[in-house]
């Protein structure tokens, strides 16, 4: 039998300067501490890698049925073979189960961020997948020992309820999924806008010298950007003065060789920290 073998490895340099025995006691604490959160993430770690396991057995539990299902099925003629197959098919019918609840812990364990690791989400993934086909697979067999009347009728109404649950887990799966790259989206989306004083005065951005003091301000005038790919932005302009409030050293405003500005945004959290919205006046 196959298992996951992983190993977890955790190493720490701690160095502290005893000056005092209050310092004393506070590194102590400190050391006592982290090495109650390294506990609990290796036990978060060892629960889910023991799910996992039992996972993988589970499978291999139900191939090993199947097979022996196969076999009888070969030998319908044997007095007890229609008894061991309904047999067989009850215990793939509860393995898949088992397996279906099994898995919906691991996804929760990923969820709710108790382990955090890529490669786990893809091994889960996996095995969602592989229960998908094997639900399938079990499907088709019920359906083909339907035709040699081995009737496994309650098989039959679990299988289709198993199925209809992994496509609603799948679709759950698929919609967080979603809602994640869209949280991401949102929040490295940024816009920008420059133009003259005429300009910006028109599209309600500039009013009596303040800039975006309302929300009736043109927001279809900006463009929208992505300030993880967009951090070059050339204006076109002899002169060229931001309008909204940036932090100092996460952006130069330089002029090129022909003498026009462009902005080169150099540290995107730091510069879109206290705005998504960029307002430049240009001549």
């Amino acid at each position: 039998m196959k298992k996951i073998f992983l190993m977890i490895s955790c190493a720490a340099l701690l160095a502290s300067c005893q000056q005092n025995g209050n310092q004393s006691l506070k590194s102590s604490v400190t050391e006592d501490s982290l090495q109650n959160i390294i506990d609990q993430k290796e036990q978060n770690f060892n629960e889910l890698i023991g799910l996992l396991n039992e996972v993988q057995e589970g499978f291999a539990q139900i191939n090993e049925a199947e097979g022996r299902v196969n076999t009888l099925d070969q030998n319908l003629e044997g007095g007890n073979a229609k008894l061991n197959i309904q047999d067989n098919m009850l215990f793939i019918q509860q393995t898949l189960e088992e397996q279906h609840q099994k898995i919906e812990q691991l996804q929760k364990k990923i969820d709710e961020g108790t382990v955090n690791s890529g490669k786990l989400k893809s091994m889960i993934e996996n095995l969602q997948n592989q229960l998908t086909q094997k639900t399938k697979d079990i499907e088709e067999l019920r359906a083909q020992l339907a035709e040699k009347d081995v009737k496994i009728e309650s098989l039959g109404n679990s299988v289709t309820k198993l199925q209809a649950e992994n496509e609603q887990v799948k679709a759950e799966s698929e919609n967080r999924a979603q809602i994640a790259k869209n949280q991401d989206a949102q929040l490295n989306t940024a816009y920008y806008v420059y133009g003259t004083n005429k300009e910006l005065k028109e599209h309600k951005i500039l009013k009596s010298g303040n800039v975006l003091e309302n929300e009736d301000f043109d927001k279809d005038y900006f463009t929208k950007i992505d300030i993880r790919k967009t951090t070059v932005i050339p204006f076109g302009a002899k002169s060229a003065k931001l309008l909204t409030t940036h932090p100092e050293g996460s952006y130069t405003l330089l002029k090129d060789s022909k003498g026009e500005y462009t902005l080169r945004i150099t540290d995107p959290n730091k510069f879109w920290s206290v705005s998504k919205y960029l307002v430049v006046r240009v001549k």
